[in-house]
């Protein structure tokens, strides 16, 4: 009888520790202060340099006629994303990088976790109507006007962007329903699921199958859709008899390529391993690389292989040279 007043008060507690609970502290690069201002000099330059980047690249896409397609228009799309998957975590950890806290009330975190869940499964899904419009261009490029109008384009862009919302308000619900008696220090630099599963109390095996339905949907499907998108791809590009046109035909895909096995890499590691065989130095050291290495990157992977980019750019570079010689 003792025992189980015993477990009941320990409920209490546990239970009372849950509901009062008002923030978080996110540790961070805590381990490693004497780093602090250098992390923080660092991801700022990245920050910088990723909006920078993939803005030239909107503009671009916006402006030069001759990047009026669909391809550039997906890529566009892209860039604006990237912006603001970077904004949903590198503003946060800059802040507690410089005032050297790392406190984020429970509203704030919660808020922070949906729109990384959000945009990354976004990221997921526009990667894939990426290879589709590839697939259409090399394997069907005398319907391909017809099969990639621009009303067909925008709605696979707004599916990509508006798919994931539901999914993603009930997984961050789910999360943050449970209780978290253990502790509220997050070994983390943002919001994110598996850390915060571990700070649960209870039994967390439903949301630990809800995590991985999620992955299942939103990354593993997506990568399969691209994978096969490339199988069909490449074995079209293997009938081509020019060597010039199967070299044309790679290029075009092959910047796409590598911005999907970087990301669906890092992201499938992260949301499909098993939550106890999961170090905190290896979950922060996979984040890095899909939520501020690879975005850093994305720009430059597909700018420096692609010749009308290029091309648009010194035109943009001219450009700017005669406004700034009128302006004098």
């Amino acid at each position: 009888m003792m025992k189980f007043y015993e477990d009941e008060d320990l409920f209490k507690r546990e239970k009372l520790n849950a509901s009062t609970l008002m923030e978080f502290i996110l540790l961070g690069f805590s381990n490693v202060p004497h780093l602090q201002w250098v992390l923080f000099i660092i991801f700022l330059f990245m920050y910088l340099t990723i909006l920078l980047c993939n803005s030239i690249i909107i503009v671009l896409a916006a402006t030069d006629p001759a990047l009026q397609t669909p391809m550039y228009f997906f890529l566009s799309n892209f860039s604006f994303l990237e912006i603001c998957y970077v904004t949903a975590t590198i503003p946060r950890m800059l802040m507690d990088l410089y005032t050297l806290k790392g406190n984020i009330s429970v509203f704030a975190c919660a808020t922070q976790m949906y729109f990384v869940l959000m945009l990354g499964g976004t990221e997921c899904l526009l990667l894939a109507a990426m290879a589709y419009d590839r697939y259409l261009a090399i394997c069907y490029p005398l319907q391909y006007s017809l099969l990639m109008k621009n009303k067909v384009c925008l709605q696979l862009v707004v599916a990509s962007w508006i798919s994931g919302i539901p999914v993603e308000i009930g997984q961050t619900y789910q999360i943050f329903s449970l209780h978290f008696c253990a502790s509220n220090r997050i070994d983390h630099f943002f919001c994110d699921i598996p850390p915060l599963l571990k700070l649960a109390c209870g039994d967390t095996f439903m949301n630990t199958v809800a995590v991985y339905v999620v992955a299942v949907v939103f990354v593993m499907v997506p990568f399969l859709l691209i994978i096969v998108s490339y199988i069909k791809i490449i074995c079209n590009i293997m009938k081509l008899s020019s060597a010039k046109g199967m070299a044309k035909a790679f290029s075009t895909c092959s910047s796409h390529l590598i911005v999907v096995v970087l990301f669906y890499g890092t992201a499938s590691i992260t949301y499909l391993q098993p939550k106890q065989s999961q170090s905190e130095g290896m979950g922060k050291l996979l984040s890095l690389f899909y939520t501020i290495l690879i975005p850093a990157l994305n720009p430059i992977i597909y700018t420096l292989r692609n010749k009308d980019i290029m091309m648009a750019l010194r035109k943009l570079h001219s450009k700017l040279l005669i406004w700034w010689e009128n302006v004098k």
